[in-house]
Formats: C-alpha cells, sequence, structure tokens
C-alpha cells in the first residue's frame, strides 16, 4: 500500500471515529460526591440475551473501576437509611448498527428516582462490530471513572 493510500485510510478512520461521541451529562442539582454504592437493577430482566449479558458484566468491570461499590439489589435492604441515601440505581443500554456502537449508563438516585448522571460511550469503525462494542465499552469506562473517580 504506497503512502496516498495510506494517508487516506487514516484520514478516513479519523473521519469516522471523530463522528463518534462519547460524552457524560450530569443533572445541575447533583452532589455526586454524596453516592458511594450502586446497585444494578433488574439484572437478567432482558430476558437472556446475550449482547446484554456481556455489556453487563463490562459495566460492572468499569463501576468497579470506580469509587462507587457495587451491591446486588437483594442487598439494599442489609444498608442502613444513611447508606441508602449514598445509593446509586444504574440502567444500561447498548445500540449496535454497520457503523457504530453506543453505551449509555445512567445514574439515578435510589430514593428520588431522579436521574444524576449519564455516561456514554460510543465507538465505530464499522468494520467489527465486536470491536466497535469492546471500543464504546472502554469509552463509557472511562467516562465512568471520570464521573465517579477513586478518592
Amino acid at each position: 500500500m504506497n503512502k496516498t493510500a495510506k494517508l487516506l485510510m487514516l484520514m478516513l478512520c479519523i473521519c469516522v471515529v471523530s463522528c463518534t461521541t462519547s460524552k457524560t451529562t450530569i443533572s445541575q442539582s447533583a452532589d455526586l460526591s454524596k453516592y458511594r454504592y450502586a446497585t444494578i437493577t433488574d439484572v437478567m430482566n432482558y430476558q437472556g440475551s446475550a449482547a446484554l449479558m456481556d455489556a453487563e458484566v463490562k459495566i460492572y468491570d468499569a463501576i468497579d473501576n470506580s469509587r462507587l461499590e457495587m451491591i446486588g439489589d437483594h442487598a439494599i435492604n442489609d444498608l442502613s437509611y444513611e447508606q441508602q441515601q449514598q445509593l446509586l440505581l444504574v440502567r444500561f443500554g447498548v445500540t449496535q448498527d454497520d457503523e457504530e456502537s453506543i453505551v449509555t449508563v445512567n445514574f439515578v438516585d435510589y430514593f428520588s428516582g431522579r436521574p444524576v448522571a449519564s455516561c456514554r460511550g460510543a465507538w465505530g469503525l464499522g468494520m467489527d462490530r465486536q470491536e466497535d462494542f469492546n471500543g464504546a465499552i472502554k469509552r463509557v469506562a472511562s467516562q465512568i471513572e471520570k464521573t465517579f473517580p477513586k478518592n
């Protein structure tokens, strides 16, 4: 492959990747520093979808790299009232097409039900869906770590 073709391919890849945005949206009234715990609710409610099971494992890992301590949703009642005030419910979604994968992880205050943060990771080269998915997971993990950094 000559230099011109390599340069053209590189420019195309940069253009495609730049079209996928990863970002975090935080509620204006949210005090993220008060949260210490997180739980994924309705585990396995997606009726055995392999893609969502894979995403859930990787999202757990991503949250483990933040300051949030993951607990099972059945352990919520074992938390004190003060600890429950520090709890976030985690909901996630995965969207994938031929061009990109998007993974969104939303954090919701346990008591109020108010969304406090939404982390979005996107990646797409359009060549391999699994690679696009893995890229989106890495990007959302980075957003989660920045939003809830370890002390």
